[in-house]
């Protein structure tokens, strides 16, 4: 099989990609039911209130009648969600997690929204628990009391409260195919490429030499326009593209779309492609050759995908964008599901639930142990002693 074949079979491909119509039609989706949803609950809460019907779970009612509650946009959902994706990443830079557990907490919480909307759970209630999931996920193990410790105001019940309900969002798959494992293999043959021990594809009559001196006549990326003047300016040239490509693909290209509308060679590739044009395309032609008709249109696909992550939200926003942020989230505090804030009193009372149902059955089952015990110890004394007289 081929990586290609091998991708295509994994749960990232089949359930995970989408094409760009097709993921806004979700979300969209995603935003009317909870909306639609919200103003019922509001409504409900708003009549239980009025007649003192106590529900058991502690939730905050805003006030509002059911057509008055203004409820989120896809795009203000969608600024949200991303900001608690920039303070997931803080979080997993101050606990020294790396890169995979980082990467992969990021596409929990993205992957959770497509079809759960922040009125219906909080992204701040969600984001420790995408980040404790990563870490089990990606067999880097840290302990629920060492997690719980380095965040302030947050209870070990806060984290695993909202676990199974994040775990169902994710349609309980948790692979991510990252691209920072194909950069490792692309920075390997950029490498042979520059020491001339570049094995060229079947069928290729240019020899690893003459990729070697073709590489050295390459332009720098702009605005330098300077040529390398031996194989050692080259290897640096390689390393400082590829430093500049895993930063980028370990912030910017985490906080776009790139991962549902592209595999992960081509976010790689499309990086590197931002971060040195000549480079890359002098890559892709010593893998690729000029006659095959796919170059054309990998070329734009990478592109497009370049375009994307160049167009990602900043890691660190400035004044305006959290003004706009602080503005979301007070219209999230009057349009959110008052059924669904209190995540831990929910979990205790469907355990409490649960719990009951098991020691219903459990009684059923002790009686029939007593019964069957009593009948075979009955018997042994018969055998024993004889029948009663």
């Amino acid at each position: 099989m081929t990586e290609d074949e091998i991708y295509r079979t994994s749960t990232q491909y089949r359930l995970w990609a989408f094409t760009e119509e097709s993921l806004a039609s979700l979300r969209s989706t995603t935003n009317s039911l909870a909306a639609t949803r919200v103003r019922a609950a509001i409504e409900r809460s708003r009549r239980e209130k009025q007649t003192g019907v106590e529900t058991g779970i502690n939730v905050t009612r805003q006030g509002q009648s059911e057509d008055g509650v203004d409820c989120l946009t896809v795009e203000e959902e969608q600024k949200l969600v991303g900001f608690y994706c920039v303070k997931a990443m803080e979080f997993a830079d101050f606990c020294d997690f790396p890169t995979n557990v980082k990467a992969t907490a990021v596409q929990y919480l993205k992957r959770f929204y497509i079809s759960n909307s922040p009125m219906t759970y909080h992204p701040k209630q969600m984001m420790p628990s995408a980040l404790f999931l990563a870490t089990k996920t990606e067999n880097h193990y840290t302990s629920l009391k060492t997690f719980v410790e380095k965040l302030s105001k947050t209870t070990a019940e806060d984290v695993i409260a909202p676990e199974f309900l994040l775990t169902q969002g994710l349609r309980f798959t948790f692979d991510v195919r990252h691209p920072q494992r194909g950069l490792e293999g692309g920075s390997m043959e950029l490498m042979a490429l520059a020491t001339g021990t570049y094995q060229p594809t079947p069928g290729s009559m240019v020899s690893p030499k003459k990729l070697q001196h073709d590489m050295l006549q390459l332009d720098q990326p702009l605005p330098d326009k300077s040529k390398a003047k031996s194989t050692e300016d080259v290897k640096s040239r390689i390393m400082n593209t590829l430093g500049k490509t895993k930063e980028i693909l370990k912030t910017s290209a985490l906080l776009t779309d790139a991962y549902f509308l592209y595999n992960p060679s081509q976010i790689w590739l499309a990086t590197l492609l931002t971060v040195d044009e000549p480079l890359t395309r002098f890559y892709l032609d010593a893998k690729i050759p000029s006659s095959a008709g796919i170059k054309t249109k990998l070329i734009t696909t990478l592109q497009a995908c370049a375009a994307l992550i160049r167009s990602s939200p900043s890691a660190k926003p400035g004044e305006a964008e959290m003004k706009e942020l602080t503005r979301i989230d007070k219209k999230l505090y009057k349009c959110r599901n008052p059924e669904k804030i209190d995540l831990v009193g929910i979990n205790k009372a469907q355990k409490r639930e649960g719990e009951s149902k098991e020691e219903s059955g459990m009684d059923e089952k002790i009686i029939k142990k007593r019964k069957l015990e009593r009948e075979s110890g009955l018997k042994e004394a018969e055998s024993v002693f004889g029948p009663t007289l």
